[in-house]
């Protein structure tokens, strides 16, 4: 099996998270960081028990032909830049979310993707979570029979005490609650519902509070999904609660529902006067340090050795999920529903 040289763009606080976990990959480490300060190459391959040499130009990192792949955990307004960059340069990509700060900047990452040839994986890693494995184990299996409404909300306020809130509230790079956070309980829905989505509607709002007050976009949003099988779903995306991280989950089918780490289905002949509880990890925290990254960058790396399609979360399947994001945003900017068709692709 062969072993690849990854580089990381940007050394910021996801970057640790990223480099812990492809060091921690059965074929992957971390030789390269590239970033806009100067680093010692000492000190960081002390800190992370691997020869790194550090770049302050990205050309120069992305010339090296001994690197494989990189990560791109750099502000979300650098990453169609560097994406484009990295892909024509030949190396397979990993890239943090969002993917851009808009639809069309999404469809040039792609267009570059695909004439390079590269493999992608981009970091909608809660399809990885011990959550979501069970809970799409339990609907594969049909336990639930055929859904036809689910949520998936998204709640984590995201304040001054939160590392990211110094650049999040900026529109740019930002971009809005849904694109900036909410897209993990969004892609999550797609992931459950298992359907084109062929319209939505989509509402803003932001909170009175002071904390609050620099974010230059509406901090929570909510957004009704149509189907093209009929079924419905929402999203809600708040950035602006004051209450615990909550991936609130509720999936409703012909057999049963689910509820966050409870379900009942009639195929099991469960009591339908009590939830039945099942022994799944929840995802309880928006710290990069808790995200499954590990499992999701073993699967790419292992991919890449096939020559195979990263599964659950290549730039083709989270092209989707960001299609259904920014009509919701042009929805809510709008106040009409918008079809998935006016988006284009």
């Amino acid at each position: 099996m062969k072993t690849y040289n990854v580089g990381i763009i940007g050394y910021g606080w996801v970057a640790t998270a990223h480099i812990e976990a492809i060091n921690k990959c059965e074929n992957a480490r971390v030789t390269a960081i590239y970033s806009s300060r100067e680093l010692d190459d000492r000190e960081l391959s002390n800190q992370w028990g691997t020869p790194i040499k550090s770049y302050t130009d990205l050309a120069k990192m992305l010339e090296d032909p001994d690197l494989h792949a990189v990560s791109i955990c750099s502000y979300p307004n650098q990453h169609k830049e560097q994406a484009i960059l990295a892909a024509n340069a030949g190396k397979h990509l990993i890239l943090e979310k969002p993917l851009a700060l808009s639809w069309q900047d999404c469809l040039e990452i792609q267009q570059a993707v695909n004439q390079a040839g590269v493999s992608t994986c981009v970091c909608f890693e809660c399809r990885y979570s011990n959550q979501f494995v069970v809970t799409k184990s339990i609907l594969d299996q049909g336990l639930l029979g055929q859904l036809h409404y689910g949520e998936i909300d998204y709640y984590h306020g995201i304040g001054p005490w939160y590392g990211q809130f110094r650049w999040n509230v900026k529109k740019n790079p930002g971009g809005s609650s849904l694109l900036s956070a909410g897209c993990h309980a969004l892609d999550a829905l797609l992931l459950c519902m298992d359907d084109e989505v062929i319209e939505v509607t989509s509402y803003s709002t932001s909170s009175k509070s002071e904390i609050f007050a620099p974010y230059e976009y509406p901090t929570s949003s909510v957004t009704i999904l149509k189907f093209k099988n009929g079924a419905i779903g929402k999203c809600s995306s708040s950035i602006d609660c004051l209450q615990p991280y909550y991936f609130h989950t509720h999936l409703v089918g012909s057999e049963g529902s689910l509820l966050d780490n409870k379900f009942h289905s009639m195929n099991l002949q469960t009591d339908k006067n009590h939830w039945s509880n099942l022994a799944m990890k929840l995802l309880d925290s928006g710290d990069v340090s808790d995200h499954p990254y590990l499992d999701q960058f073993n699967a790419f790396f292992q991919a890449i050795d096939r020559n195979e399609a990263m599964p659950l979360t290549s730039l083709d399947v989270a092209m989707k999920s960001f299609q259904v994001v920014f009509a919701a945003d042009l929805s809510a900017e709008k106040g009409r529903s918008v079809t998935l068709s006016e988006m284009g692709n």
